[in-house]
């Protein structure tokens, strides 16, 4: 289904109404979530019918991770509520797209250092900045829900989140460049420091024993449950885009080809988490800086699927830009992120984006399973607020793209002057009274899924 295709059909959804407390309500909601739901995976539920019913049960399992898998819902939302705050400038910025608790985690930049940040960037684009808060404070809200937080607590958790995003766009103001923030060991504690520590030690050796083998003193890549074969027709194909996947590499972070990327095994690969289920994905082995076995380099070929938020707002400006979905992601990455992969690129096969990045043993997620406290969770808050601070300041004129020609922490300052306090209000009244939402609607999407009434058999 193309984007023609899927404004037409949002344009026969439901309409949605807001309630006296600003919660957003529908005449009959289950039906608006099969709609979008259906709008948004039909293609991929065809494709990987096992996929989405993986995707769909791992969502049925509790509020937060149906909001995790329905980022289309969400703005089928907010792009339909009124929003005082975006000015004309500041709601045309680079966005996340999909801003939740657990999209944090560590990578190794490109300068060799080792960075706690927002990952996952396939949901990227050009949208008002209230959306990535808004979206990151009703995910805080369910979390805070599912600890059992009194409801004051998480009011001030969200506080103390959207006060640190502002405080940090302050500093970019007053700062010469948008490129010296960023979390790692020296500036951070508890469980983000800890998750910094953890992807210290590991080792590039112990992700090559865990994904490859030793065939005749040659690295291949190890079979299991989740990796598949590759006819020579489909080898073919991805052998193409890999090669051309190379020349999209900047020429600042690009390897010598004759010590580096020489191709040695690939492979079809499933099994991704909620966000990817049912995009066809490939890993290919190739050689490191040198014949020694523990230097080869592990990488990641995902189809680039559409963002959610473009669904629901005018993209033609934005789809000129870009070549495929592929394109988008590596671009928004690389300005979102800035001292990103030195090995993400794009490509395409039979005229399909693809995403391509390193399958890196530095990465570790944050994990909130045993961060249970107010105060350790506000240390960590506030942490998260200046991290979604520096994508959105990073992106804008200083950045490699030109999308966003301007300063968009002066963008932001200048649509928030003298109603910061009545900002933070409204960021943390939507996060309680959506993060309801979401919980009435996970029930409806469950007892939908169960009847069959959403596009894959749940049998």
């Amino acid at each position: 289904m193309d984007k023609l295709d899927h404004l037409a059909r949002r344009a026969r959804l439901e309409p949605l109404v807001l309630g006296h407390s600003g919660r957003v309500t529908s005449t009959n909601r289950t039906d608006l979530i099969i709609s979008v739901l259906e709008d948004a995976f039909a293609p991929l539920m065809k494709a990987d019918p096992r996929g989405f019913r993986g995707k769909f049960r791992k969502m049925a399992s509790d509020p937060h991770s149906f909001y995790r898998g329905s980022a289309c819902l969400f703005y089928a939302d907010v792009t339909e509520a009124d929003d005082p705050f975006a000015t004309e400038e500041s709601g045309r910025i680079w966005i996340h797209g999909d801003l939740h608790v657990e999209n944090f985690g560590t990578y190794l930049n490109a300068d060799g250092r080792m960075v706690f940040d927002i990952n996952d960037f396939d949901e990227a684009y050009l949208g008002r900045f209230t959306w990535d808060l808004q979206r990151f404070a009703a995910s805080l809200a369910l979390v805070g829900w599912q600890k059992a937080l009194p409801e004051d607590d998480v009011r001030s958790l969200i506080g103390k989140y959207v006060r640190a995003y502002l405080a940090q766009v302050d500093e970019y103001r007053q700062s010469d460049g948008d490129n010296e923030f960023g979390l790692h060991l020296e500036n951070t504690s508890g469980p983000i420091q800890a998750a910094l520590v953890t992807a210290r030690h590991r080792r590039r050796a112990d992700l090559l024993d865990a994904t490859t083998i030793l065939a005749d003193g040659i690295r291949m890549l190890r079979e299991d449950s989740s990796l598949r074969r590759l006819g020579k027709r489909e080898r073919a194909a991805v052998t193409k885009a890999f090669e051309g996947y190379l020349d999209t590499i900047p020429e600042d972070k690009r390897f010598d080809r004759d010590l580096f990327y020489d191709l040695r095994d690939v492979a079809g690969k499933s099994g991704f988490g909620i966000g990817s289920a049912g995009l066809p994905a490939y890993n290919v082995l190739v050689e490191g800086f040198s014949q020694a076995l523990d230097n080869d380099v592990v990488l990641s070929m995902k189809q680039a699927n559409i963002p959610a938020v473009s669904r629901f707002v005018d993209t033609s400006e934005v789809d000129a830009y870009f070549e495929h979905e592929g394109h988008r992601t590596a671009v928004s990455q690389r300005a979102l992120q800035v001292h990103t992969d030195p090995l993400l690129g794009y490509t395409q096969i039979d005229g399909v984006g693809y995403v391509v990045s390193e399958v890196s043993p530095y990465e570790v997620d944050l994990d909130w399973s045993g961060i249970t406290e107010p105060d350790d969770i506000a240390e960590v808050v506030t942490m998260l607020g200046r991290a979604t601070a520096k994508i959105h300041c990073a992106s804008d004129e200083d950045s490699s793209q030109d999308l966003v020609d301007f300063q968009v922490e002066d963008a932001i300052a200048r649509g928030l002057e003298d109603r910061r306090r009545e900002f933070t209000a409204w960021v943390t009244d939507f996060g309680l009274e959506y993060a309801e939402q979401v919980r009435e609607d996970h029930v409806r999407f469950v007892n939908a899924f169960r009847e069959g009434r959403i596009g894959v058999s749940a049998t």
